[in-house]
């Protein structure tokens, strides 16, 4: 389904747009939409309602400017997260705020499959360089997602069950092997709030690497997930209030090897285990000329692997181990209603080690930190000018310091209505661990660089509710880090670049009826161009039946895409190109007793297209999911 950017009213799903609809990601505190320089994506609680059963990728992948592969492949297929041109190590995720990565991954990227959709509250999606507010990572794109929080009764809850088929496109089978399932319970009592819940899904029933032309079947690949989350408030004073959090994830994942025409990584010995264990502690100050708000969290990520040698018939065992510590502390000052600063410092601390048949890495020297001091400014003003502008230094224990910077400034014709806007960003990808120390390191690799310009304008006419934005933006980065021939990773010369517009489109045609639609264009040089359309469209119509029953119908369409394909036969690498597709989805959502009991149903992949994500491996054809929920 294509994403909803803006925020609904309750009367109804065509109401106009309000205009004191707030973002946070970009200044880090609550600023009106007109008055911001972004054109930023927002999915809402009541965006989230309408995408029951989906993953928190498939929800992305229909956000105007992103493209997240493997969302519409097998639930434990790893993703790939491109924004922009740019790849998983260039696109920051944070989780209420906080930064969260795997400090073992070679990319340094975080795995989305590990959260799932139903404990988002919301999600916002920045596109463009952001590392002057966010620090490494942030080159092409933040995705700040944020999680369900307690309610204004002392006890309430919820309750769900979805179950669906999983199919591919030359599957017929009816048997329920997409199961979702879980619980919170939440409230507020006086001074203290709690939120508290559990999620478990269970997939089986597609193997990841598609059959060959002969059509043997191949073994299935389950996935297994299991979610905690606990969250903890008190406000000790009008001034002071106190949270902490504590979540743990679990991912058992079934998984075939590099995908090759013989069929011999297609076993049922390769499997995987990942648990993630975060907590963290997050209290606010307001004063009477601002807030200072101090984000600290801790994160320990294991990975375990036992994977079938296919040459020697042996199983060998890999583990990877990574420890992440935050500390971000930062300060808004309002010197008046038109202008606020905020300055901040950020600390972060990364370590892995890892044992592998082919070697180990030991945490004591696999290591470092970062301290980067920051600030913003954001000026608005009443006649329509506004500008947000900073910069940050990043201090890292192993190489020089990095100096990044942003000046992005709006303008709104309130008379007409229009806002323009453009900026320049600069931002930093800091070389992974894995890239430093392990047996193919290099410690002398320095950050990727990016900048990025962006320009663009949006707009409401017909009494504000036809919405429309255009964003055009170029991109260059340079010391891209690459493989060497002598096996070590290097930063290789030059400046690849990357260039593309966006558009959406947000039409009230009636008072139950509202038209959603986003294009995309990406044009990246030969070096980035894997996997990333050059053309996507996504169009969503939604329909609400009466005050009770929705209806939602998208459509999407993906363009060709280039890939690498390893012939197991003579051991060589091949490009391809994967064909354009289409998918058609539907869902229909009804409220069976007021604001406790709700169903829904949904298809995708209505007409059945057969295609491919990734070069040899399943994708889903049309498969059904029904489910509830209940409200305490």
């Amino acid at each position: 389904m294509t994403n909803c950017v803006f925020a609904q009213q309750k009367d109804s799903i065509t109401s106009p747009i309000p205009l004191d609809e707030v973002v946070i990601t970009d200044s880090k505190f609550a600023l009106p939409k007109e008055k911001s320089g972004k054109v930023i994506s927002k999915i809402t609680s009541e965006d989230l309602k309408k995408r029951e059963g989906q993953s928190i990728a498939a929800i992305l992948n229909s956000v105007v400017g992103v493209e997240i592969n493997g969302s519409q492949s097998v639930a434990g297929k790893n993703l790939g997260y491109y924004i922009r041109g740019g790849k998983n190590n260039q696109v920051l995720i944070l989780i209420d705020g906080v930064p969260v990565t795997d400090a073992s991954g070679i990319g340094f990227e975080y795995d989305l499959r590990l959260l799932p959709a139903n404990q988002v509250e919301s999600i916002e999606i920045l596109k463009g360089a952001a590392s002057t507010l966010y620090g490494t990572g942030a080159a092409t794109g933040v995705i700040n997602i944020t999680l369900k929080k307690s309610g204004k009764k002392a006890i309430q809850g919820n309750a769900y069950f979805n179950a669906g088929t999983n199919n591919t496109s030359t599957d017929k089978k009816t048997s329920l092997e997409d199961l979702n399932q879980g619980f919170s319970v939440n409230g507020n009592v006086k001074k203290l709030n709690y939120f508290a819940s559990l999620n478990s899904t269970e997939t089986n029933g597609i193997s990841q690497i598609a059959p060959p032309n002969g059509g043997v079947k191949y073994e299935y690949d389950r996935f297994s997930r299991i979610n905690y989350l606990t969250k903890l408030g008190y406000k000790a004073s009008e001034k002071i209030t106190l949270d902490f959090f504590g979540n743990f994830d679990k991912i058992n994942n079934d998984y075939d090897g590099g995908f090759d025409n013989t069929g011999t990584n297609d076993v049922s010995a390769n499997n995987s285990k990942t648990e993630q264990f975060r907590f963290g502690f997050m209290p606010k100050y307001k004063y009477n000329n601002g807030q200072f708000i101090l984000n600290s969290s801790f994160n320990k990520i294991t990975r375990s692997y036992n994977e079938l040698d296919s040459y020697s018939g042996t199983v060998g065992f890999s583990q990877y181990d990574s420890r992440n510590v935050n500390v971000d502390g930062y300060n808004k000052y309002e010197f008046s209603k038109s202008l606020f600063l905020v300055t901040g410092v950020q600390y972060q601390f990364f370590d892995m080690n890892s044992e592998t048949p082919y070697g180990n890495i030991a945490k004591e020297t696999t290591k470092f930190n970062m301290i980067d001091p920051y600030v913003n400014g954001v000026f608005t003003s009443d006649f329509g000018l506004n500008v947000n502008a900073g910069a940050r230094l990043n201090i890292h224990s192993e190489y020089g310091n990095q100096l990044v910077y942003n000046v992005n400034p709006s303008y709104d014709f309130k008379a007409i209505p229009l806002k323009i806007l453009a900026s320049y960003s600069t931002a930093f990808v800091t070389p992974s661990l894995y890239q430093l120390y392990s047996e193919f390191g290099n410690s002398n690799l320095t950050p990727e660089k990016n900048s990025t310009i962006e320009t663009g304008f949006e707009t409401q006419l017909l009494d504000k509710k036809l919405q429309f934005s255009v964003v055009g933006f170029y991109r260059k980065q340079a010391n891209f880090i690459g493989f060497s021939p002598a096996y070590k990773y290097i930063n290789i010369d030059g400046t690849n670049k990357a260039k593309g517009i966006e558009t959406e489109i947000t039409f009230a045609i009636s008072e139950n009826i509202k038209w959603i639609s986003n294009y995309t264009f990406t044009q990246v040089d030969e070096a980035l161009d894997r996997l990333i359309p050059k053309h996507k469209v996504n169009s969503s119509l939604d329909f609400q039946i009466n005050k009770r029953a929705f209806l939602n119908v998208s459509y999407q369409y993906v363009d060709s895409r280039k890939d690498v394909f390893f012939d197991g036969n003579t051991y060589a690498i091949q490009n391809v190109v994967l064909g354009s597709y289409q998918l058609v989805n539907a869902t229909i959502r009804c409220e069976l007793v007021k604001n406790r009991l709700t169903i829904f149903g949904t298809v995708n992949n209505i007409l059945n297209a057969d295609f491919v994500e990734n070069a040899g491996y399943s994708a889903l054809g049309r498969n059904f999911k029904v489910g509830l929920a209940f409200n305490l």
